[in-house]
C-alpha cells in the first residue's frame, strides 16, 4: 500500500499555481513579476506611483508568503532589518527605497520562475546554489544589490538562449 501525501495547504500552494499559470500565459504589462506582491497591475506608471508612495506592509507579507520564506530570511534579502520591519507593520507602510528593493526580489524571483517554466521549486533551487555564471555566488546573495540583480538578469538571459554560462 502506497501512502501519497496531500499537497501543501495554504496561501503558498495557491500562489505556487497562481505563478505557474501566470508563467504559462505571459500576462501582458512589462512588470508581471509583482504578483508576487500581491498587485495585478503590471504597468510601469502605476507601479513607480506605489513604489513612490511606499508599498503596503501587506505587499512585504504577501512575498513573504509567495517564496515561503521566513521572516527573517526576506528581511535579510530586502535588507531591511527586523527592527525596522516591526516598525513599518506598525504604521503600515514601507519606504520607497525598502518598496523598491523588494521590487527587485520579485523581479528576479519571476525571471528564474520563468526560466525553469513555471517550476517553482526547481527556481528556489537554482537561486539558493551557487552559479558558476556569477563567480560561484548565490543569485539570492547578489539580489541584495541592483548590480547585483542585474548579473542575474545576464545569467538568466544566456541561459534561457542556450549560452553555456
Amino acid at each position: 500500500m502506497s501512502t501519497k501525501t496531500a499537497p501543501p495547504s495554504g496561501g503558498a500552494y495557491k500562489a505556487k499555481r497562481v505563478y505557474r499559470k501566470l508563467v504559462r500565459e505571459k500576462p501582458k504589462g512589462p512588470h508581471p513579476y509583482v504578483v508576487f506582491l500581491g498587485l495585478h497591475d503590471y504597468e510601469t506608471e502605476p507601479l513607480l506611483e506605489r513604489i513612490e508612495r511606499g508599498f503596503s506592509y501587506a505587499a512585504f507579507e504577501e512575498l513573504q508568503k509567495s517564496i515561503d520564506l521566513s521572516l527573517a530570511e526576506l528581511a535579510e534579502l530586502s535588507q531591511i532589518s527586523v527592527r525596522t520591519l516591526n516598525r513599518r507593520k506598525e504604521k503600515g507602510r514601507l519606504e520607497p527605497d525598502e518598496s523598491d528593493r523588494l521590487v527587485r526580489l520579485s523581479r528576479i524571483l519571476w525571471l528564474a520562475l520563468v526560466l525553469f517554466e513555471g517550476d517553482f521549486e526547481a527556481a528556489r533551487g537554482w537561486l539558493s546554489r551557487k552559479q558558476i555564471g556569477l563567480g560561484g555566488a548565490r543569485p539570492l546573495d547578489l539580489v541584495k544589490s541592483e548590480v547585483g540583480a542585474r548579473e542575474i538578469e545576464a545569467l538568466i538571459g544566456r541561459l534561457e538562449h542556450g549560452v553555456f554560462s
